[in-house]
């Protein structure tokens, strides 16, 4: 399957290079940046046409189908680019940044009759969470009461806004809860700390409430300093179960004793990259992307902007969900 990439920042480069190494049956033909000189080095690594804008590589004749790594604000007009030329595509999350951006894709989708896209949730890649997942669902630890989630990142980008927490980082938690607990978030109340005026409210924790009365909470900083954390415990009536720290090696020196937490969750979920695209090029070889849809990316978008809403003084929001369009059945 010949594969353009939209985008080789450090997600779309990692990508590009992924597909290359380690994804049979996949080759990178075609990348695009608006860095083109980033875009003529990365693309010179594994022998790929440099192009001159997205929308020329979206219909170029050696693209099958298309990564989107870009900035989060091209990711509406980039699926439906790819949608209107048929193109197959893994869209890295948000789906949208507004709401009615994210109806628009999902109307698009929707109009063409088939699904085409598939959104960049890798957590439900990791072996990790679906171990996690498994002894959830399996009823090991009961009935499911509530769950604590932490996500961490050591720096912020110089771009990162407040509401910006919550649709580009606190959005993977909004898609991985549901997926979790098989139970759709209801509602959603944010709290932020008290920071000058004009300064980025971090850290963030959102309390979640499911459809089943489950009650979920959701701390994330981008500012963490020390490096990049991803934990999350569920507690259910009979015990509780918990992601075990992915860090490597551990040190006892210069009156330390410890393990070193790494600053990239790149390399943090590396694996969960590799069996996401994997998964992607088979399904879509196979007839059509299998993986989480555009419809799931909707609902996500629908509580981070719920999120955003109480995080800007409205308390408790309740989040619609609406109708599941018939093309996205057992998404």
């Amino acid at each position: 399957m010949r594969i353009g990439v939209v985008g080789t920042g450090a997600m779309g480069t990692f990508h590009v290079q992924t597909l290359a190494r380690w994804v049979p049956g996949a080759e990178v033909t075609a990348v695009f940046d608006a860095d083109l000189e980033r875009a003529r080095q990365v693309a010179g690594e594994v022998r790929a046409l440099t192009l001159g804008s997205a929308e020329e590589l979206v219909e170029h004749r050696h693209v099958d189908a298309v990564v989107v790594a870009a900035p989060d604000p091209l990711h509406e007009e980039l699926a439906l680019a790819c949608l209107a030329a048929g193109r197959p595509a893994l869209l890295e999350k948000p789906l949208a940044t507004t709401m009615d951006g994210a109806r628009r894709v999902v109307d698009a989708e929707v109009a063409s009759g088939r699904r085409l896209l598939q959104l960049g949730f890798m957590r439900r890649y990791d072996a990790a969470f679906l171990q996690l997942r498994e002894a959830v669902l399996s009823g090991a630890v009961g009935e499911v009461r509530a769950a604590h989630c932490v996500h961490r990142n050591a720096a912020a980008h110089p771009s990162a806004t407040s509401a910006g927490v919550l649709v580009n980082s606190m959005i993977h938690e909004f898609d991985s809860v549901p997926w979790l607990l098989d139970d759709p978030v209801h509602a959603v109340t944010v709290h932020a700390p008290r920071v000058p005026d004009g300064a980025l409210q971090d850290v963030q924790v959102a309390v979640l409430e499911t459809q089943a009365g489950r009650v979920v909470t959701v701390e994330v900083s981008v500012n963490a300093r020390y490096g990049y954390d991803v934990r999350t415990e569920v507690v259910g009536t009979e015990g509780t179960v918990s992601l075990t720290p992915p860090y490597g090696v551990a040190f006892r020196r210069d009156r330390m004793d410890g393990v070193a937490v790494g600053d990239d969750f790149v390399a943090r979920f590396a694996d969960a990259y590799r069996v996401e695209l994997h998964s992607w090029v088979e399904s879509v070889r196979g007839g059509a992307p299998t993986g989480p849809s555009a419809w799931d990316g909707y609902l996500a978008n629908q509580v981070a902007f719920a999120a955003v809403d109480s995080l800007g003084g409205a308390g408790r929001v309740e989040v619609g969900r609406g109708e599941r369009p018939e093309i996205y059945a057992g998404s």
